[in-house]
């Protein structure tokens, strides 16, 4: 049997409440699957940011996900949050710690949607804190069902990965990266937003707003082959 890469994503935590009396990690089923389809073995990172560099030690890639919440303005550079801002603290922190030990390694890397800003973030980027407030004529980018099409920047990995110049995404956020950092925008939006980055510096590194593992569109389940495929390569 050919081996499956051991991939590593980071989990949602609640406070207690609702599943239990104490605090909960989450995430949804559909993560997992997409990983296991594309051929790795998908693991459930904890949010403890002093075993985080243990964590990354042992695994061949990572996936950052998303959740509903937003990256701290004062990680790139910004005062006060946008009123709409909602923080988890511990999340982020712990979030941080495993993404930056992935990119010391250069192990593969995928964030998806919180998982993409935070990527951003890392490398350098900024944020817009609120899509309406910043881009008056948006398109309306929150909820799963197929929201909007893309446009992929000819030449990035994305466009080698999908082999097209367009998808249909399931867009669900309010923010979006504002500047890229030391990454480069792979994907846009209609009204300008954008959608996708990569550092074509590394093995792969690549963040994507929407949510890939719904297979909205068929490429979706190419991302997730090309990201396990480099995972094989290291």
């Amino acid at each position: 049997m050919a081996h499956r890469p051991l991939i590593g994503l980071t989990l949602d935590r609640e406070e207690a409440g609702g599943y239990s009396r104490w605090p909960w990690y989450a995430l949804r089923v559909n993560y997992m699957e997409a990983v296991a389809a594309a051929g790795g073995l998908p693991v459930a990172l904890p949010l403890l940011e002093e075993v985080a560099s243990d964590l990354i030690d042992r695994l061949e890639g990572l996936i950052v996900t998303g959740g509903a919440f937003d990256i701290d303005p004062a990680l790139y550079g910004e005062g006060e949050p946008h009123p709409t801002v909602s923080l988890k603290s511990l999340r982020t922190r712990a979030e941080k710690a495993l993404l930056e030990r992935a990119l010391a390694r250069d192990i593969p890397v995928l964030g998806i949607c919180g998982g993409e800003q935070l990527l951003a973030v890392a490398l350098g980027g900024t944020l817009i804190q609120h899509i309406p407030d910043a881009i008056p004529a948006a398109l309306p980018h929150e909820g799963h069902e197929p929201g909007h099409e893309i446009e992929i920047v000819p030449g990035t990995k994305l466009a080698a990965i999908t082999g097209k110049t367009s998808m249909q995404v399931n867009s669900s956020h309010h923010q979006a990266v504002r500047m890229p950092g030391r990454a480069v925008v792979n994907a846009l939006a209609p009204d300008g937003v954008i959608e996708g980055i990569e550092d074509p510096t590394r093995r792969f590194c690549l963040g994507v707003q929407w949510h890939p593992e719904f297979h909205t569109d068929p490429a979706d389940a190419r991302i997730f082959e090309a990201f396990i495929a480099a995972c094989h390569d290291g």
